[in-house]
């Protein structure tokens, strides 16, 4: 018997569904789906420290169970003493079982840890995709506060199959992405 993560259970017997009745879709392959999940980590700081890129790695693959991937620089810019190739931050990719354990985590656990947290923006980029943008790193609870010597903000993007923005839309929020301005049915 092999293990499937609760969420893409709950994807597959309740979202997909949910989301045929809403849009009246023919057929279950018309329902859309979440693709990946990009995070994605800016370090501008380690021009300067090259051990920042280190630290953020680490934290990383403790909070996605993947090892991240090095962004280099593509140009030199003088003014912020940055080289080529030079490592400026981190992202990883993640897909299937570890994108669906990643995403309950985050609705579950380490968003309501956000202090003073009133729902996340329900902008979408109008092909279907959404960024979550994440000031501290320490809202997820795979993170030791007290080894922390930099407080480091992250990008989340959710790529989705949807067309539109409002099927996309539809997506999340039956995944239990707690957005702002969401209406109650």
């Amino acid at each position: 018997m092999s293990y499937t993560p609760a969420l893409k259970n709950q994807y597959k017997e309740q979202i997909i569904p949910a989301l045929m009745k809403e849009f009246g879709y023919s057929t279950v392959m018309q329902a859309p789906k979440l693709e990946k999940i990009v995070i994605n980590q800016g370090i501008g700081a380690a021009v300067a420290d090259k051990k920042l890129i280190e630290i953020a790695s680490n934290e990383l693959s403790a909070i996605t169970g993947q090892k991240p991937v090095a962004c280099m620089s593509k140009k030199d810019i003088s003014n912020f003493k940055l080289r080529r190739k030079m490592p400026i931050g981190v992202r990883v990719t993640l897909r299937h079982d570890r994108m669906y354990e990643f995403l309950e985590r985050l609705v579950r656990v380490a968003l309501p840890r956000i202090r003073d947290f009133k729902g996340i923006n329900s902008k979408l980029d109008g092909r279907g995709n959404y960024t979550l943008g994440i000031e501290e790193q320490i809202i997820f609870p795979e993170i030791n506060i007290d080894g922390i010597n930099k407080i480091m903000g992250m990008n989340i993007t959710f790529v989705t199959s949807g067309k539109t923005d409002e099927e996309a839309y539809a997506l999340l929020r039956e995944f239990g992405l707690p957005f702002k301005n969401l209406k109650k049915n």
